[in-house]
């Protein structure tokens, strides 16, 4: 009896290679432009985000080019296709961020439940000072980017779990690969830093009541909520 290989390949990089293969079909992108996100999730059978995800990989590939408010168009000589160059596989481009955010949600959920009972007043202090200094630096116009890590790891250091830090660093240190920081680059809006504060308020507040039940509400509808602003703004 033969086995079948388990699929190995990320799903976003299993899609662009299905878009790649529709792209050298003729009439597939009149005038060079590719069909809506709608049109193409319908097309391949799977959801918008996997395609966004896709077609942000085929455009650091060098095959697309992603014109906010207008669309998705083929570039007449992709880069890599010129020089025979393989298509770049995830260890490249980095993982869905789609896996990431559901890891992440999983994850330090259970933490933030962990952990809120048994939280130490000194620890509730220095989450509290990273959330005043997020919540100065939104108001300055500025991305709080190193405060956001340390509140999310500073959870994660209640749980006195040296594996469990060193997880969630990692988890969002994925933010910094090609395929994530595209992604924000194109569908990040400014609007979306002030949301975020008030989420990381949320899951302060549930720790400082040492509400378990809420604390994992409050981190998992942050994540869902980040996720969801990068994958629905401004749809090209």
């Amino acid at each position: 009896m033969s086995v079948k290989p388990v699929e190995t390949r990320r799903l976003y990089l299993q899609i662009a290679d299905k878009l790649r293969e529709l792209i050298g079909q003729q009439g597939f992108a009149p005038n060079g432009r590719l069909p809506s996100e709608r049109e193409l999730a319908q097309t391949l059978g799977v959801s918008r985000p996997s395609v966004r995800e896709a077609l942000v990989a085929l455009e650091l590939e060098g095959r697309v080019e992603i014109r906010m408010g207008s669309g998705v168009y083929v570039n007449s000589r992709p880069a890599s296709a010129a020089a025979g160059a393989a298509a770049p596989d995830s260890g490249a481009l980095g993982e869905s961020p789609r896996d990431i955010m559901d890891a992440r949600s999983l994850i330090e959920g259970a933490i933030a439940a962990s952990v809120a009972p048994f939280a130490k007043p000194k620890a509730l202090k220095a989450l509290r000072a990273l959330y005043e200094r997020m919540a100065a630096e939104v108001a300055a116009g500025q991305v709080p980017l190193a405060a956001d890590r340390q509140f999310h790891l500073c959870v994660a250091q209640m749980s006195k779990n040296d594996v469990l830090v060193k997880t969630i660093a990692d988890l969002f240190d994925e933010r910094h690969s090609p395929l994530s920081s595209k992604l924000r680059v194109h569908f990040e809006g400014d609007d979306t830093w002030a949301a975020a504060l008030d989420e990381h308020r949320a899951i302060l507040e549930a720790l400082e009541a040492r509400d378990a039940l809420q604390a994992h509400a409050a981190v998992q509808r942050h994540l869902k909520a980040s996720y969801a602003r990068l994958m629905t703004r401004v749809k090209p």
